[in-house]
């Protein structure tokens, strides 16, 4: 019952970072390695805020703000200077490395002794787990909410249709650039924001603890499509929220198995390759009985 738990309150906080993830690789067609960067952006903005004195729930909104003008650059650089998405990604990722490190002044942080979204919560009582789990219940939730009646606006939807159809989405008047752009933002504040309430769940803020971000957020996505099919856009977001949980349940039922900690990347990329290749086994399979239903 505890793995359950700390399962589900760490999968919510890496949740917001596989709907941002999500944002790009789904809706705008873009496989964008930002979130390598942006990811440890937020950790350091909001844990050097906190230091200094500022309230974690401004620090996290500045982590926001931070992402956000982290997605502008990769989407100008795409967008503008016609760079392609890959190497666009690489480029602010790589940059945001020595940014990071400007911001942090060191390799990390710590935030031992300060005050955070869940310690503020302990402070009346509360368990630390429940504190976590109450504090990504209410980020995840507010996170989808305000995605939902986004993506209902006129401008949500040009940013959909650019990644649906950019060819069509131009001839209908729509300013596809604008929209990669716009995506971007949304994209990589969300990643910034998850680093911040991670970095203040750890307790501290490390250089390199976007490192493989990309493939959790990615896994997140992938296993909650490959549980749940055709749903709305909004419970799409609810499904990656339940996918990154799924996620970091089996990393923690790894971990139980006396995995070394070194070896968790390793198991994050076969989680994966699982998860993207089993739609492709599911119609082989699906073939495969067919054709033996027609031979009977």
């Amino acid at each position: 019952m505890d793995i359950i738990l700390s399962s589900i309150s760490q999968g919510l906080l890496w949740s917001i970072m596989a709907i941002g993830v999500y944002l790009t690789f789904r809706i705008l067609d873009i496989a964008d390695l930002t979130a390598e960067g942006s990811f440890p952006l937020g950790a350091a903005i909001c844990s050097v805020a906190i230091v200094s004195g500022i309230s974690p729930l401004v620090a996290s909104l500045m982590a926001l703000g931070g992402g956000m003008i982290a997605g502008v650059v990769s989407g100008l650089l795409h967008t503008k200077l016609k760079i392609p998405a890959l190497l666009t990604g690489i480029l602010t990722m790589t940059a945001l490395y020595s940014i990071n490190l400007r911001i942090l002044g060191k390799a990390n942080v710590t935030l031992l002794g300060q005050d955070t979204l869940m310690r503020t919560l302990q402070s009346y009582g509360l368990e630390n787990r429940l504190a976590v789990l109450i504090v990504g219940g209410v980020a995840v939730a507010l996170v989808i909410l305000v995605l939902y009646l986004f993506f209902s606006t006129e401008i949500g939807l040009a940013i959909r249709s650019t990644g649906d159809n950019e060819a069509m989405s131009e001839a209908n008047g729509i300013h596809t650039n604008t929209m990669k752009i716009l995506g971007y933002m949304l994209s990589n504040g969300l990643i910034s924001l998850a680093g911040a309430l991670i970095a203040q769940n750890n307790g501290y803020a490390d250089i390199s603890m976007g490192i493989g971000t990309i493939v959790i957020g990615l896994a997140s996505v992938i296993i909650g499509e490959v549980i749940f099919h055709r749903l709305s856009f909004a419970k799409r977001l609810v499904t990656i929220a339940i996918g990154s949980v799924v996620y970091r349940l089996i990393i923690d039922l790894v971990l139980q198995l006396n995995v070394e900690p070194q070896d968790i990347k390793l198991f994050s990329a076969i989680i994966l390759a699982i998860a993207l290749s089993t739609p492709l086994i599911k119609k082989k399979s699906k073939r495969v009985s067919t054709k033996g239903a027609k031979v009977r």
